[in-house]
């Protein structure tokens, strides 16, 4: 993701002028309907702002018809053979449909599923009201992409027993392991029947698909569309999305880690709106309003008379009610978990999301000290960049570190999919004097260098970066300039995720005049590529580790690789950069890490791990006959006990909070468990303890930044 003023406002300029022409109002629109002007427009800036725009052909209109009924009913268990034979005679239409802003096949495909929801609905109860024989040798494949779909009705529906058997034969299993441990430790517990324990799991199972259906039912034609605009977008590349309104919502939640509200996550469970957390300092937690349990019934805002009844609202609908600026107040009209009816007036506040942000731990090590700061996402304020971001936070940490007496610093961005560009390149600007930390190169333009213009090294120290494949984006930048300059040392997977590509974030709302339909949403748009200082893509390639260690998704498919329309791999010319050369023992201290990494028994057994993992995920047949379940589940307990000395690992470094943050666990017990629990699991974090070994090896020059190399163009 990338959020640059200069090249949007480029981008928007470029939009304008082309639109200008179009008239996008819902006055000279042909057809003023929502949905249409939609397609119309997004198609209209796809084509004029996408980096690499396709041609919307038959063979574009086969991939959108191909992602859209799959996203819609993906293990098929709604469309029947003859549905999609229907639906197979728009398959190559509905490029000439776009163009022609005609919505036939969308309103066929939503119709005729919303008959097969209706009607799955009667299956499901129907069939969890007969007990399962689980004494009969039969199977399931859950292989879904390669299943045929059903024939006809009669089919549907017994595939539909089989899905629901297997949902509840996990359930069964364990109401059976939990009735033999109360048998054997409990002395007044009355055992259960296997009839008692098969219709609990059964009852346990209906519960299940009742809430999500409540879920679904709440579904309306526009939430459908929004579907069906993302099977068209997601045809240009992965990354390119439509944000419906709330969606767009999150997703500036997820960016800035924080939202204005009170402070609580919702979940709707049987048409009532219920909190399942209360987020850690926000107005809720701090005024002990609520709890996890309570219901919340009404919403009064303070300028209403009356309060709004939520109970069975679409959970989005409740929570914009909920939700509002700072200083504002709501009551909300709470059922207690006793029952007991009251009212709570809160005020609204401005809520930041604990696990969004950097944290940081002083590791030691006999008597020596580190820095560890992990960064999950690049984030920052969407509205004032300087009032909050990652780089700024990150520079906070490293003083507070540096006043602790650290004497390196390994930098985790294992699962960080990115973020803002911005923030990684002033986060990289913290450990290089000055030079390009990125490439960007827009189509037909030439490329833009970015670069750290601030000649100050804030940590000159010895520095490990941290990636695994899920490290994206962003998150690709740092490392891969970092790894450029042999600044840090580059610990992780083969490679990273290999996403290199910068998205744009349009409000749609912007392109039209005198809009009397609603909020437009947003698209995300793919608008440009990022190289490395050297000249390489990272997109595909990634950013392939300095020192290998393997993880549990080295087996799997996951990475821009696996996705079917990726943009290509390829290089431009290096830039103008100079090797920071502030080590004098760089490369040995790379070859000693693989000599270790080499002899580690811990990591032979991480690698034999993820084989298992990638082998018990491609296994798609799963017996129905609880004896057979049950000596499965016994034989891949057995096979785990191999790996139990993983979860037993522990490392001889201690790790703690930073002084403030000592204080502030004080008040907030939940940030102090929350610490507690990531330090445990750091103690057992092999992936760490070599990042020390090898901060300890990097040694630094005293003259750091004299007689470099220069590469040039």
């Amino acid at each position: 993701m990338r959020f640059m003023k200069k090249n949007f406002k480029f981008l928007l300029l470029v939009i304008f002028v082309a639109a200008a022409s179009c008239s996008f109002t819902t006055k000279d629109f042909d057809n003023p309907d929502k949905d249409k002007l939609l397609l119309d427009l997004i198609t209209y800036v796809l084509e004029k702002g996408h980096y690499d725009a396709k041609d919307i052909n038959d063979q574009f209109s086969e991939e959108v018809f191909d992602n859209f009924v799959e996203s819609l009913d993906p293990i098929k268990r709604y469309f029947l053979q003859s549905d999609i034979e229907d639906f197979m005679v728009y398959r190559s239409e509905i490029d000439d449909q776009i163009l022609a802003r005609e919505l036939e096949f969308f309103s066929i495909v939503y119709d005729r599923l919303d008959v097969r929801i209706k009607e799955a609905q009667t299956y499901y109860p129907e069939i969890l009201d007969i007990a399962f024989d689980y004494s009969i040798n039969e199977e399931v494949d859950v292989d879904y992409e390669n299943l045929e779909y059903a024939k006809n009705k009669k089919e549907l529906k017994e595939r539909w027993r089989l899905q629901l058997k297997l949902t509840t034969i996990s359930s069964y299993y364990n109401n059976i392991e939990e009735n033999l441990e109360k048998i054997e430790g409990e002395e007044d517990y009355t055992p259960k029947t296997k009839s008692q324990m098969e219709a609990d799991a059964r009852e346990s199972t209906l519960s299940s698909f009742t809430d999500n259906y409540s879920f679904v039912n709440d579904l309306e034609r526009k939430d459908y569309f929004a579907v069906f605009l993302n099977a068209i977008v997601e045809q240009f590349d992965p990354h390119t999305n439509y944000f419906a309104p709330p969606d767009r919502d999150r997703f500036d939640m997820r960016m800035s880690g924080k939202l204005e509200g009170i402070g609580a996550r919702l979940q709707k469970q049987n048409n009532n709106i219920k909190i399942v957390e209360v987020i850690s300092g926000g107005p809720a937690w701090r005024g002990e309003h609520i709890e996890v349990g309570d219901i919340i019934v009404k919403v009064k805002q303070a300028d209403e008379k009356d309060p709004v009844t939520i109970t069975g609202m679409r959970i989005d609908d409740a929570v914009k009610l909920i939700k509002g600026p700072k200083g504002t107040k709501v009551t909300l009209t709470i059922k207690r978990v006793d029952g007991s009816i009251e009212e709570e007036v809160i005020t609204r506040d401005v809520v930041e999301l604990e696990e969004t942000y950097a944290k940081t731990s002083l590791i030691e090590k006999q008597e020596r000290k580190f820095g560890l700061i992990n960064l999950p996402q690049f984030y920052f304020d969407m509205e004032d960049y300087d009032n909050r971001n990652a780089a700024m936070d990150v520079k906070k940490e490293i003083e507070r570190l540096k006043d602790e007496g650290m004497e390196g610093l390994v930098l985790d961005l294992r699962n960080n999919g990115g973020g803002s560009l911005r923030t990684a390149v002033d986060i990289a600007g913290l450990f290089i004097k000055e030079g390009p930390v990125v490439q960007v190169a827009s189509n037909g333009s030439r490329k833009e260098v970015l670069k750290d213009r601030d000649k100050t090294v804030f940590w000159d120290g010895p520095l490990v970066i941290l990636v695994n494949d899920i490290s994206a984006s962003a998150s690709e930048i740092l490392a891969a300039a970092m790894q450029d300059y042999k600044r840090a040392i580059i610990i992780g997977s083969k490679q990273t995720y290999g996403k290199g590509t910068v998205q744009n974030v349009l409000d749609l709302n912007q392109y039209v005049r005198q809009n009397d339909l609603g909020d437009m949403g947003a698209l995300k748009i793919t608008t440009q590529k990022f190289y490395r200082v050297n000249g390489g893509s990272t997109q595909l390639e990634g950013v392939k580790s300095d020192v290998v260690m393997p993880g549990r998704y080295a087996y799997m498919d996951v990475g821009e690789r696996d996705y079917d329309n990726p943009l290509p791999y390829d290089k431009i010319t290096p830039a103008d950069y100079k090797v920071w050369d502030g080590y004098i023992d760089y490369e040995s201290t790379i070859s000693k890490s693989k000599a270790r990494m080499a002899k580690s028994t811990e990591l032979k057994l991480i690698d034999e791990n993820a084989k298992w993992i990638k082998q018990r995920q491609d296994e798609s047949i799963v017996t129905l006959n609880i004896e057979g379940y049950t000596q499965e589940i016994e034989m891949r307990k057995e096979y785990a006990k191999r790996f139990d000395a993983l979860d037993s690992y522990k490392s001889q470094l201690d790790f703690t909070s930073l002084p403030y943050e000592l204080t502030l666990i004080e008040k907030d017990t939940t940030l102090g468990e929350n610490r507690e629990r990531w330090h445990k699991n750091l103690q057992s974090d092999i992936y760490i303890e070599e990042a020390v070994s090898v901060l300890e090896d990097l040694k630094i020059s005293n003259i750091r930044q004299g007689n470099v190399a220069k590469i040039k163009d």
